[in-house]
């Protein structure tokens, strides 16, 4: 890591608030100078904690217990001001490829030490498109989230019995699980961006066994739903 705290684009966080959340974006800029320059630049006013390039250089851009201005408008378990509750990580990448594997390395070395450094759980790992369906499609659908779950870094879903494919249940469950309280029209999305990336169509069966065992693991009150 070099020059900690080089971006001027950030604050104190609001109401005593601490990290609960880690959110990951991907820059969707042509390389990582560009995405660093600008993350630095006053009158762009955007930020985040982390950067990490393709290469797996990882660099601080705000300390941890600031503010940084990565998250914008949107929810995750029925709280906004996301920026005040999470730390934001950066990764360069279009988000039209893979990330590559010493990016993904770094990310893994750096999420282990936020995490115990925080007392962040697994669940509260989450993408810019968790936060905000509809707005953000980040860190996008070939970012490999299976890959973090396997170590304990994020989560991932496991089919099981489900409820009947309805509109109302699966927004439901998912608003259980963090998502903002949205229609079917966004949360399906970004929910299928995350956990079924090729899945198309109308809400099926698959959906509601997902989004029925995230909320029942990780949920308030077991999303109010358990297999009979």
């Amino acid at each position: 890591m070099t020059d900690p705290l080089p971006s001027p684009n950030f604050g104190a966080r609001r109401g005593a608030a601490l990290p609960e959340l880690i959110v990951l974006h991907y820059t969707a800029m042509a390389s990582c100078e560009a995405a660093r320059k600008r993350l630095c630049l006053p009158e762009a006013e955007v930020s985040a904690h982390w950067l990490i390039g393709a290469d797996g250089a990882t660099e601080m851009l705000v300390a941890e217990e600031m503010r940084a201005w990565h998250a914008g408008a949107g929810q995750w378990r029925g709280c906004g001001d996301v920026n005040s509750r999470s730390i934001g990580i950066e990764l360069d990448n279009l988000g039209d490829r893979p990330f590559p594997e010493a990016q993904m390395a770094a990310l893994e070395t750096l999420l282990r030490a936020i995490m115990e450094r925080w007392t962040i759980a697994p669940q509260s790992v989450i993408g810019h498109s968790d936060m905000a369906p509809g707005r953000k499609i980040d860190p996008g659908p070939r970012f490999d989230w299976q890959r973090l779950a396997r170590q304990r870094l994020s989560v991932w879903p496991q089919p099981g019995p489900a409820p009947d494919a309805t509109p109302e249940t699966f927004c439901a469950l998912a608003q259980s699980f963090g998502y903002p309280d949205l229609g079917l029209d966004l949360l399906l999305p970004a929910f299928r961006l995350r956990f079924r990336p090729r899945a198309s169509g109308p809400l099926d069966a698959q959906d509601m066994a997902l989004i029925a065992d995230l909320a029942m693991r990780y949920g308030e009150d077991g999303g109010a739903w358990r297999a009979s």
